[in-house]
């Protein structure tokens, strides 16, 4: 089974293109505070239902171009 992500929509600006922003959190092994990543993920898109902000569900697929290696299931909110 390929990995299920969820992020939010950062931008929509090319064409069959989802860029979804995913937030992570993990600790510092020393000082042992919590840190914040982000990490951008373009998504092969092809419905309209998706605006900027909307937190959506995706996950692994076979490689689709150089940058695109995810596919759009569903938008979860609004």
């Amino acid at each position: 089974m390929s990995k299920l992500f969820e992020g939010k929509v950062v931008s929509l600006k090319n064409l069959n293109t989802l860029i979804v922003s995913v937030v992570s959190q993990h600790i510092h092994p020393l000082y042992k505070k919590r840190l914040k990543r982000n990490k951008n993920y373009k998504i092969q898109y092809t419905d309209n239902q998706a605006v900027i902000g909307d937190t959506v569900q995706f996950c692994e697929t076979k490689p689709i171009s150089r940058d695109k290696k995810y596919k759009f299931i569903k938008v979860l909110t609004k």
